[in-house]
């Protein structure tokens, strides 16, 4: 049978933007709300280093670099509990706006005119102005890193490619609860994109 996964990507900096999803302190460290659930798998991986290894590489490339955070207001007026994710967080009242969690960590602070959306919903595009920053700068692929692979990351990445963009997940660059949930993202996902190593990302930027 013939695999159906693309070809490793070329990469124009000029129309590529690197998307970082919830790298936040109540998320991604071991004393964040969801630490339990994310941290011991995030560092296992490395993926914090790779994911700033790969946001270093796109300013260096000149490629846009935009973040994500989840963040609800104060009071959680914002916050639809229609799911166990989204009860979990009123539960344990994090990612409130202005509150240190939902803070992005420093090892990937946004430079000062980096797009900084904040969303409510599971994909990144959903209530934001993702999309119309995008298409301002002329993007048209979007590479994507974050927490977790299979839900976010995942949200955001399938809607980009709804969206009409080329997508890519940084597959050393995310993570997830365990390695099968974000295996089975990767895999399933070639369908639709690609992804690529942040090691390659280099390489991608300059095979034009």
């Amino acid at each position: 049978m013939t695999d159906p996964s693309p070809a490793p990507p070329s990469l124009d900096p000029a129309t590529t933007a690197l998307i970082n999803v919830h790298w936040q302190r109540d998320i991604v460290t071991p004393s964040g709300a969801f630490g339990p659930f994310f941290a011991a798998e995030v560092e296992a991986r490395g993926a914090v280093e790779r994911a700033a290894s790969a946001t270093r590489t796109a300013r260096r490339h000149e490629a846009l670099v935009v973040y994500a955070r989840a963040a609800f207001r104060p009071g959680y007026t914002d916050l639809i509990q229609n799911c166990a994710l989204y009860e979990q967080v009123a539960a344990v009242k994090c990612l409130q706006d202005g509150t240190p969690g939902a803070e992005i960590i420093p090892e990937l602070s946004p430079a000062p005119d980096d797009p900084v959306v904040t969303h409510a919903r599971i994909s990144a595009f959903h209530g934001t102005e993702l999309d119309l920053i995008l298409r301002a700068r002329g993007i048209t692929t979007v590479l994507v890193t974050g927490v977790a692979t299979n839900v976010t990351v995942e949200g955001t990445a399938r809607d980009a490619v709804g969206l009409g963009y080329r997508t890519v997940l940084l597959a050393d660059a995310c993570a997830a609860a365990d390695a099968g949930a974000h295996e089975a993202t990767l895999a399933t996902f070639q369908l639709l994109g690609s992804t690529l190593e942040s090691t390659d990302l280099t390489a991608a930027f300059g095979r034009r």
